[in-house]
């Protein structure tokens, strides 16, 4: 008995109702992105149902789709990462986490800089890339850490590893999550990097501090019923390192994909949690639609050797958690309806609707394993 989760980090299939207040209206990163390239060509995400969600440039509905095809919307009070996750696994998010666009408040610098005995450069919102060719050669010089933000309730604190080593890099983001955690601020994130003016390549030491879930997800659940939940990617991170009995780290879609592949063939019960970052991280937020057409092809060609791997008991789930449409104005994350794709040998490919709640996925999840229901969500298994 298994279950893999899959998000496609960001893809979001049309803007919800509400998106304008949210500064999203007419956002939708799946369509803008097929109509940037001229259509899409993803011949096993199409015979799983992809187009019959919602019309995609280059894909045809199919008259049989081989999983359970439908959407959910976004019940939490944000179009984040953690909200996205949360949610997913059966914990809607009721308040929203704060963000900083304009920069963080002298009492939080003040106290960050008392903490770590030194000034910071930066405290603005920013692409973590430009700034580090903006302020990377003087951090070299000076020593000071770069502070800056994102589209995300999230401190960032980035410094190159011959300047700052990776233990004390991450002492001051354990200080800075004491700091901000108080004013609402969701996750810290270390980010080390490496290399030569112009040349800056962030290193593989990431790590992030995040808060954790108020309640029960269906991964805790899953794990005190003795079930193995694996994380593969930054999921773990995002549940504040609870309720994972393994965490498989991988930095990009094609090692996070392998990982994946290397663990369906040794793990063959409990849950095992992906998350494929580039979407979001490298073309949505970098607005750049060619780029993300690419890794959807790239990873549309990963797909039947996900498949190959399931057995009779297994279930397997593509959804996303947010969207972040390359064609928007700005670089956040927008508010969308999230794909769903589930899929087991026995289903018979039905229409599940449009789902109130991102939760129905945790709840199904937990239906399957005929587990403890999160909270919140409703199972669409039997539809399946």
């Amino acid at each position: 008995m298994r279950c893999t989760l899959v998000v496609l980090d960001s893809l979001g299939v049309g803007a919800m109702p509400d998106a304008e207040s949210w500064g999203d209206a007419g956002s939708d990163t799946l369509g803008h992105v097929a109509e940037a390239v001229g259509g899409l060509e993803l011949p096993h995400l199409q015979r799983l149902g992809l187009a019959n969600i919602r019309p995609v440039l280059g894909l045809e509905p199919v008259k049989k789709p081989a999983a359970g095809y439908g959407k959910a919307a976004i019940a939490s009070d944000g179009k984040d990462t953690i909200s996205g996750h949360w949610e997913m696994a059966g914990v809607p998010v009721d308040e929203r986490f704060m963000e900083f666009p304009d920069g963080f408040p002298p009492e939080i610098i003040d106290a960050f800089v008392g903490e770590i005995g030194r000034g910071i450069l930066g405290n603005v919102k920013a692409s973590g890339t430009v700034i580090l060719d903006e302020l990377g050669s003087e951090h070299v010089a000076s020593g000071k850490p770069i502070v800056y933000t994102s589209a995300d309730s999230v401190f960032q604190v980035a410094a190159h590893e011959d300047v700052v080593d990776l233990d004390t890099l991450y002492d001051w983001c354990e200080d800075a999550y004491r700091i901000v955690s108080p004013y609402g601020v969701a996750r810290v994130i270390a980010r080390p990097f490496v290399g030569e003016p112009g040349a800056w390549v962030r290193s593989p030491g990431r790590r992030d501090f995040a808060r954790r879930p108020p309640k029960q997800t269906v991964v805790d659940i899953l794990k005190g019923a003795g079930w193995a939940t694996t994380s593969i990617g930054k999921v773990k991170s995002i549940f504040g390192d609870r309720g994972f009995s393994e965490g498989i780290k991988a930095p990009h879609n094609a090692e996070i994909t392998q990982a994946l592949l290397d663990r369906l063939d040794h793990q063959h019960k409990g849950l095992i949690f992906a998350n494929l970052v580039d979407f979001d991280m490298l073309y949505g937020h970098r607005r750049n639609p060619q780029g993300y057409a690419d890794a959807l092809v790239e990873f549309d060609k990963r797909v039947p050797a996900i498949l190959d791997r399931m057995g009779r008991r297994d279930l397997l789930i593509f959804t996303a958690d947010h969207g972040c449409d390359p064609t928007h104005a700005g670089t956040d994350h927008t508010r969308e309806y999230v794909p769903i794709l589930a899929w087991h040998r026995d289903g018979r490919g039905n229409d599940i609707g449009t789902r109130s709640t991102m939760a129905d996925i945790g709840a199904t999840i937990s239906h399957w394993f005929e587990a403890e229901r999160p909270g919140a969500g409703e199972s669409f298994l039997p539809r399946l």
